[in-house]
């Protein structure tokens, strides 16, 4: 049987006294990191190895004789500390490896940590954290209160405390359950069309309209840029203008997350199969013009709702190329040129005329519906990977953000 994972998100409210004892063990994490990465590279260089994982486990142990300090740490704490180091060099291979092949990525040699935002606790199954009602016990910490607003379904297996830049605290849970056998809900099929004037087009003719957060949002964003300008680097008011803009962006981060776990609900408990484009949102990010709109949108954070959802909504989402969806007939399958600014696709071989985004939904519907010996579909995203199932809060309303 396949195991899936889970990972619930609860908000958290430490007493002031866990407030200081986390700030102090999430210093000595950085501290920790920053030895760690240190050893790596001098140890690197005197012997011509890697420092492993299980070196640096080794090298803790005897870190924590001399410097008894490290010992506030809960040893799996610690432990993690470790994977995240030996993590990071893996990407630097990773990454090393995919430049020899020509591709075009950032090799990015592992830097030192001016902060750390979140301590994990890889095995809390193993009896560091403790689950009450609206309480979650770690060892070395104590008893803290959380937001307990959902069932946590599954076995326990990693759990982490994580800090964001406004100050505000969450307690994260990470599940795995046995993978039930998927099933359809006998929904109709759509393709799915996405772009800035209209958040998604459907092949069906509905339209869902782009909230546009960002904007909304953008004068106060701007003013409060312009008050940290004013302050005086170092002063208590500019710790102050920096945690504001905190608030703010993570606010709107809440807005957009809201409005696609909305929408995704919608869609997957409204179809039983979504077809969809994999674009490159990195290299269109790289078009200054439409940067901020493509960033607002955030295309990748909902498609990747969808994918988790959709098993459990008796719902199948593949994606597929993109190459000449919006170029192409849906009638005839004639290729041709339209400016971006021409809403209406006319055409030239059977004067079929659509709305250019309807007509692009409608080939990405076919694509991903045809035979098997001519299909176009690039990826079947029916199972969601287990690094992308999360679930965090979600409403089931069409539309609206909050």
């Amino acid at each position: 049987m396949v195991k899936m994972q889970k990972a619930y998100r609860f908000r958290a409210y430490p007493s002031h006294e866990q407030k200081s004892l986390l700030d102090r063990q999430m210093y000595l994490s950085k501290r920790l990191y920053n030895l760690l990465l240190e050893k790596s590279q001098s140890h690197y260089k005197d012997y011509g190895k890697t420092f492993t994982k299980y070196d640096m486990n080794k090298w803790m142990t005897s870190l924590k004789k001399k410097n008894p300090e490290f010992r506030e740490l809960y040893s799996q704490a610690s432990q993690n500390v470790a994977d995240r180091v030996a993590k990071a060099y893996q990407n630097f291979f990773r990454r090393v490896r995919e430049r020899k092949k020509n591709k075009s990525v950032k090799v990015g040699f592992p830097r030192f940590k001016k902060f750390v935002s979140s301590i994990t606790y890889p095995q809390a199954y193993n009896g560091c954290l403790h689950l009450e009602r609206k309480r979650a016990e770690f060892l070395k910490i104590g008893r803290i209160n959380f937001v307990n607003h959902r069932e946590i379904e599954g076995n326990i297996k990693t759990a982490s405390i994580k800090k964001t830049k406004s100050g505000e605290w969450y307690v994260t849970i990470s599940t795995e359950f046995e993978d039930t056998p998927t099933f359809n809900n006998g929904k109709p099929k759509v393709g799915i069309d996405l772009g800035i004037k209209e958040y998604a087009t459907l092949s069906d003719g509905k339209k869902i309209p782009n909230p546009k957060i960002l904007k909304k949002m953008e004068m106060r964003f701007k003013d409060a840029q312009r008050e940290l300008s004013q302050r005086k680097k170092g002063g208590k008011n500019r710790r102050k203008s920096i945690q504001k803009i905190a608030r703010i962006s993570e606010h709107i981060a809440r807005q957009r997350e809201d409005y696609l776990h909305k929408l995704s609900d919608n869609l997957v408990n409204s179809y039983s199969f979504i077809a969809y484009e994999e674009l490159n949102i990195v290299g269109m990010v790289r078009n200054h013009n439409l940067a901020k709109s493509i960033t607002d949108v955030s295309w990748a954070q909902f498609i990747q709702f969808l994918c988790y959802k959709a098993e459990s909504a008796g719902c199948r989402v593949v994606g597929v190329n993109p190459k000449n969806t919006s170029k192409m007939c849906n009638e005839c399958g004639n290729i041709q040129e339209t400016p971006l600014s021409e809403r209406t696709y006319l055409c030239g071989k059977c004067s079929m005329s659509m709305d250019r985004d309807l007509n692009a939904a409608k080939n990405i519907l076919n694509r991903a519906t045809e035979g098997q010996s001519g299909s176009y579909a690039s990826g079947d995203h029916v199972r969601p990977r287990i690094q992308e199932a999360t679930v965090v809060e979600s409403g089931t309303t069409f539309g609206g953000a909050s």
